[in-house]
């Protein structure tokens, strides 16, 4: 008896301990479909996505971008899209696209159940679509966790979850040397990179990383052409 139960204990550990490492690795493809890179790309070519802005530091990222003739993508927060609404339209007028990143970004968005998840959705869908005027196609779970609620969510809004290969961790650490090797490191062709265009220490990161990419000869392109994906539709 004791041994059954010891049995039982052990199966329900296991389990336990499968999804959430299913649910915390957006690559895992666990409970959604994510596309984090494209294993078929050959040349060198590479995609950069932002999370959690727009914000001041947004600009300073659109001008190395420009500076160095290179497209991403901006996952943008729909409460900060309020607060910087012409930041959103300055993205897009300089060729970048934008993504949904959820309204609130809280930390416990992924207990949020299917209504609450899909009113998140379309609220900054809403607020994107005010500068596209398309559907916003491209969504990134808050701290890349997926769950059956977002998956059954999903499959109403009918957004394409958009993952990553190369995680710059920026968002936990200041140390930008560590921020930088860490990425020159998982570098190759048909990677996307995760930054964060929130801090100073990232845009220094940036700056130095682009100067890497041009170096060894790397065109960096938008997740819509890496993907063969639409970002938008009519």
């Amino acid at each position: 008896m004791a041994i059954n139960l010891w049995f039982f204990f052990a199966i329900i550990f296991v389990w336990i301990g499968i999804n959430a490492v299913g649910s915390s690795r957006i690559s895992s493809n666990y409970h959604v479909k994510a596309f984090c890179n494209n294993p078929l790309e050959t040349e060198k070519k590479i995609a950069i996505t932002f999370d959690d802005g727009p914000s001041e530091f947004t600009l300073e990222v659109l001008a190395l971008l420009k500076k160095y003739n290179a497209k991403a993508t901006f996952f943008c927060i729909g409460k900060n899209i309020e607060t910087h609404p012409e930041i959103v339209k300055q993205i897009i007028a300089e060729g970048h696209l934008v993504g949904n990143h959820s309204y609130s970004h809280s930390k416990f968005f992924d207990f949020y159940n299917e209504d609450k998840i899909i009113d998140e959705l379309r609220k900054t869908d809403k607020l994107l679509e005010k500068f596209t005027s398309k559907k916003i196609n491209f969504f990134r779970p808050p701290y890349g966790v997926t769950t059956p609620s977002i998956r059954r969510a999903l499959k109403i809004t009918g957004h394409k979850t958009i993952g990553w290969n190369i995680r710059s961790l920026d968002g936990g650490t200041k140390n930008q040397q560590l921020i930088f090797n860490r990425i020159i490191k998982r570098v190759s062709p048909g990677g996307i990179v995760l930054l964060h265009d929130t801090g100073s220490h990232s845009v220094l990161v940036l700056e130095q990383f682009l100067q890497f990419l041009k170096q060894n000869n790397y065109e960096v392109i938008s997740i819509e052409e890496l993907l063969n994906l639409k970002a938008y539709a009519d």
